[in-house]
């Protein structure tokens, strides 16, 4: 029996995505597929970044396909292509730059801003182009934490290039300012000057924008979730009770301004002696998991209390490039995909596909 396209499809129904746990067929993954007598040809396009996994999920789709009868070639590419999805209702999207994700806390001291630097770090290395605001005026870190010094480049129409680290693109207060500068501002003026750094800073070609948010849930911070165009947000906690709190006042905020919560990371989960490797819950645990349970949300991932994280960070080289096999490197990089792929689910942006209307007096 000659192979048709209605039986390579039926073939890949039962070949499930490992990172969404979809079949490509459900997924709409499947794209170009051609059947030429006994050679199949076919694109496997994924919504998300996932450069690490290219090869393994092209070796099983065509694994599928060669054991159909009368099948001799079987060609497969697997790539990524990431698209812009919907923000809050009023709130235009950024010129260069798809979807902006916020990662967020109640509180300070959780270590939003390593878990927002190897996040992104992340995402870029799974083949995503990715940016970093540094939305902390008055603590910024990511200056620091990207090893990137030096002043931006300032363009026509009062637009700066961003800063570039690690292959990531910036923009932070901190390179405008001295280090040892305070930043002696009020409300208004942190707004002004965070909407500035975000809307002229000239983005090339962002799939996503991570932005590390101040701490806290003041005004500041609702401002900005209602003035800049969130695809979605990440809360960042540790799991004991005060954390959590405050963790849940900074979920209930993007929940009222129509940001949709991506998901929980939990960071500093645990703790092992490199000593003995004794296994210590220092802060508590189940936290996170219980969160998202309460809230109905995805919990992405826990990562450990561990000393070369702070320390890779501060030298300028955050762990996803420092130690990019490692196992904490692993954690991060499982924990990026993971929010593309929710990223990936929610509603497409659909402005652009709306005609421009003008009225004329005629």
């Amino acid at each position: 029996m000659a192979v048709t396209v209605e039986i390579v499809q039926a073939a890949l129904k039962g070949l499930i995505d490992p990172n969404t746990n979809i079949d490509f067929v459900a997924g709409k993954n499947v794209k170009n597929l051609r059947v030429d007598g006994a050679d199949i040809t076919l694109d496997i396009v994924l919504g998300y970044p996932a450069k690490s996994q290219f090869d393994a999920i092209r070796k099983s789709v065509i694994s599928v396909l060669r054991e159909l009868p009368d099948v001799k070639n079987v060609t497969v590419n697997v790539s990524s292509q990431i698209v812009a999805h919907a923000v809050q209702r009023g709130v235009k999207l950024l010129p260069g730059v798809k979807n902006i994700i916020a990662v967020a806390s109640g509180k300070g001291g959780v270590g939003k801003s390593t878990t927002a630097v190897n996040l992104a770090l992340a995402l870029a290395a799974e083949g995503a182009q990715v940016g970093m605001l540094d939305a902390d005026i008055y603590g910024p870190s990511q200056p620091m934490m990207l090893g990137i010094t030096g002043r931006p480049e300032a363009v026509a129409d009062n637009m700066i290039e961003p800063m570039e680290g690690h292959g990531l693109q910036a923009s932070s207060i901190g390179f405008l300012i001295d280090a040892d500068a305070p930043m002696v501002w009020r409300g208004p003026m942190v707004t002004s000057a965070l909407e500035q750094l975000l809307r002229q800073t000239r983005w090339r070609d962002l799939d996503y924008l991570i932005v590390d948010m101040p701490p806290g849930t003041g005004d500041i911070q609702l401002t900005l979730a209602q003035k800049v165009p969130v695809t979605g947000a990440v809360i960042v906690t540790t799991p004991q009770d005060v954390a959590l709190l405050d963790a849940r006042k900074g979920l209930k905020m993007f929940e009222k301004v129509g940001v949709p919560i991506v998901g929980i990371i939990e960071n500093m989960s645990t703790y092992v002696c490199p000593n003995c490797s004794h296994e210590e819950h220092i802060f508590g645990s189940g936290g996170g998991e219980k969160m998202c349970k309460e809230y109905g949300t995805d919990f992405l991932g826990a990562l450990p209390l561990n000393l070369s994280i702070r320390a890779q960070a501060d030298a300028g080289r955050p762990t996803v490039v420092a130690d990019p096999d490692g196992a904490i490197s692993i954690i991060y990089k499982t924990i990026a995909r993971r929010v593309a792929i929710r990223v990936a689910s929610l509603s497409k942006d659909m402005s652009s596909k709306f005609p421009s209307i003008v009225v004329q007096n005629t």
